[in-house]
């Protein structure tokens, strides 16, 4: 096992593999998923708690086939902020259940008339790309989190930039240069070394966690409904479900399968959204797969899905143990910063695989366009407001993409481009 370049996704790993393999995809996680609820201002224990049961529920749902962690979700903040200051936190709750139970509908609905229509509303000309922007859209995000982006008059502190080097600098040449064991936790490695470095230069404050009680449980509370609410916050269902496909579908790229077929993007997205729903309901913030722990099979290899299993029940344990929950939160911005280059990065080294794996054939005009203008829309940052829901970068690109390819392929229907030209 130790000698193999790749972990296939259902193929078994060792214990003593698979504790190592397991943090790494947690601490891969953790930065982006508990500053939800440090925005929408909830304890983080229910959040890990729900990440965990959730991605649990999503890999029995998908009958093991589909790697994925289930973090929590960014494109609810607007209108959750909105619900909040008007109504509070339950009423955005109520908002994020029907959400997620609409969402079990769409995959109803994807069950009953199959996936052929995505090759037609995005073929690879226009998925590549989007599942570019995804890893790429997030790159600013990676360098703030880091402190390497600063308001006009301040400096960079430099603290920040030696531990961002340091966990960037054992992430790349560690995936480049490790071998055997080694060469499968490079993140874990990274994470690590990015930790000690944090803490020589006394960017860690270990007094939270002094004072953290051993044992604590989750705050859970119960959803209330509001009309109102659940129409401010309902259109976000075209942005998680975009934002679905484009994960199932680069993951399907690293891990070498259809993951849309197998096993089914019905079975995925019931597995999303439902996971959504109880988290709404029992306290927690809408979840979603995370382009983090895509990027850490990209760059290990490694695919088990018993390996996010792991990952889900070490983060459930984590939100009953208040010390532990604590530490994990210790993690400094510029170690975060640092994996998140290199994964955001492999991100978008995925969609351009996808246009070089499609053999995309860019003599064709409609090709030629559909990559031009998606990239340009997803990086110009226009935005376009649906009420109280703003479509910008990844998500605003793929609906145009749609609407593209689906007037390209009716024109193509009646050979009136001239790609048919003789």
């Amino acid at each position: 096992m130790k000698e193999r370049k790749i972990i296939q996704v259902d193929e078994k790993v060792p214990l003593g593999l698979l504790v190592p393999l397991s943090l790494q995809h947690m601490f891969a996680m953790f930065g982006a998923s508990v500053l939800v609820p440090f925005v929408l201002g909830i304890n983080p224990a229910i959040v890990l708690f729900m990440n965990g049961l959730g991605t649990l529920l999503f890999i029995f749902l998908t009958k093991g086939k589909a790697p994925a962690y289930l973090g929590s979700s960014f494109a609810f903040l607007g209108p959750a902020a909105i619900v909040i200051d008007k109504m509070g936190y339950e009423y955005a709750q109520g908002g994020f259940v029907v959400v997620g139970l609409v969402g079990c509908v769409l995959a109803f609905v994807v069950y009953k008339f199959g996936t052929a229509w995505i090759d037609v509303v995005l073929p690879a000309a226009a998925m590549g790309p989007v599942v570019a922007l995804i890893g790429l859209e997030l790159a600013g995000t990676a360098a703030s989190t880091a402190g390497l982006i600063v308001g006009e008059g301040e400096a960079i502190d430099t603290k920040n930039v030696i531990v961002f080097v340091v966990t960037l600098g054992v992430a790349v040449f560690g995936s480049v240069l490790f071998r055997k064991f080694l060469a499968v936790i490079p993140i874990l490695i990274a994470v690590v070394a990015g930790y000690v470095a944090a803490i020589a230069c006394g960017l860690v404050d270990f007094s939270a966690v002094a004072a953290a009680p051993l044992f604590a449980l989750p705050k859970f509370q119960m959803a209330k409904f509001d009309l109102d609410a659940i129409l401010i916050i309902l259109p976000v269902i075209l942005v998680i479900t975009s934002e679905h496909i484009g994960h199932q579908v680069v993951t399907s790229k690293i891990v070498g399968r259809d993951l849309l077929k197998d096993p089914g993007l019905h079975r995925s997205l019931l597995g999303d959204n439902l996971s959504t729903a109880i988290s709404g309901l029992i306290g927690s913030v809408p979840t979603t797969t995370y382009g983090e722990n895509i990027g850490v099979m990209a760059v290990t290899k490694v695919y088990s899905v018993r390996v996010i299993a792991g990952a889900a029940i070490l983060s459930l344990c984590a939100s009953f143990i208040g010390k532990l929950s604590m530490l994990i939160q210790t993690i400094p911005g510029p170690v975060i910063g640092g994996i998140s280059f290199l994964l955001y990065g492999m991100i978008g080294a995925s969609g351009i695989r996808i246009l070089v794996d499609a053999k995309v054939d860019y003599a064709k005009s409609q090709n030629l366009i559909l990559t031009s203008v998606i990239f340009v829309v997803g990086l110009s940052g226009i935005a376009i407001s649906l009420g109280n829901v703003e479509l910008k970068g990844m998500v605003l690109s793929s609906v145009v993409g749609m609407v593209l390819s689906l007037i390209f392929h009716f024109l193509d229907k009646a050979k009136l481009t001239n790609d048919y030209e003789e």
